[in-house]
């Protein structure tokens, strides 16, 4: 995998909105934060923008997130937030220019849809924090991601969970958003499943809306080609009236019975104020036991 070079104070990184509208005083506190941290921050054209739910039509979108794919001295993009939208572009864009002069990604939630082309295409990404939650997250989410950018990975020494699978695992870690990446399965742009440590979060959903795209990972042979499963945060969960009556921990090991891969729970990322910086792409050693839980980088 191709890993995009590490910026240095007085680079420039790029903030856009791939998908839906954005608050602009979000975009202009992370502008802050992230010169406050010695960037250059650039803004899109259309990051402002406002066209039904979206930030701007898909032609201003594409073009703004070509823009900064194809400009020499942005050094990485941040998109300002998800909702949806991406896989609206993600086709259309010319992501030549990401293999010649490789560059930071920066998204989560839609932007999966992202992190599953630049993942196909050999290039890592980071699955991390976004302006919209800036001014929500802890001060460890922010502190990750800028370290991730400057090269400096950190090592995740975790709390034990009596839910958890023990195991060790290496691979590839892979993965983001459960909804999308359940939406990617059969189609071009699938993550390749073999041998590698899966990152799943979510918000938003039913409970058995969860159940049910873990079933479909199941079928399509995706638990049987994994070496381990990593759980972040599943939030805001909404329940049937009667209630579903399953918890996502038994959800989760139910579709893992038969297999002996191990699988960590309340890893802190995703939609959650604890958002912690991943490398999309980047090889893991997974820990997973009662003294110690761990995900830590591999060279």
């Amino acid at each position: 995998m191709i890993q995009p070079p590490a910026l240095n104070p007085g680079d420039l990184i790029y903030i856009t909105a791939p998908a839906k509208f954005m608050d602009p005083q979000a975009v202009l506190y992370a502008k802050k934060h992230l010169e406050q941290n010695g960037f250059k921050v650039l803004i899109s054209k259309n990051c402002f923008g406002n066209h039904h739910y979206f930030s701007g039509t898909d032609e201003e979108r594409l073009l703004d997130f070509q823009f900064g794919i194809d400009h020499p001295d942005v050094r990485a993009i941040l998109c300002a937030r998800g909702g949806y939208g991406c896989v609206r572009l993600v086709d259309r864009i010319n992501w030549a220019n990401m293999l010649r002069e490789p560059k930071w990604l920066i998204g989560f939630s839609d932007i999966t849809v992202f992190h599953h082309r630049l993942n196909k295409l050999g290039v890592q990404s980071i699955h991390g924090s976004m302006p919209i939650n800036f001014e929500k997250n802890t001060e460890a989410a922010l502190t990750t991601l800028i370290n991730t950018l400057q090269g400096s990975w950190p090592q995740f020494l975790l709390p034990s969970n009596q839910s958890n699978k023990a195991g060790i695992a290496t691979g590839n870690l892979i993965g983001g958003n459960l909804s999308i990446v359940y939406s990617m399965l059969g189609t071009d742009d699938q993550y390749d499943f073999e041998d590698s440590i899966l990152f799943l979060e979510d918000v938003g959903e039913h409970y058995y809306q969860v159940e049910r795209m873990l079933y479909a990972f199941k079928k399509a042979g995706v638990f049987q080609k994994t070496k381990g499963l990593i759980i972040g945060g599943i939030s805001e969960l909404e329940d049937t009236d009667p209630p579903l009556g399953r918890t996502i921990q038994e959800m989760v090991l139910d579709q893992l019975e038969y297999t002996r891969i191990p699988v960590l729970f309340g890893f802190p990322g995703g939609h959650i104020a604890d958002n912690r910086a991943i490398i999309v792409g980047k090889k893991i050693l997974l820990t997973v036991s009662e003294e110690e839980t761990s995900v830590i980088y591999l060279n």
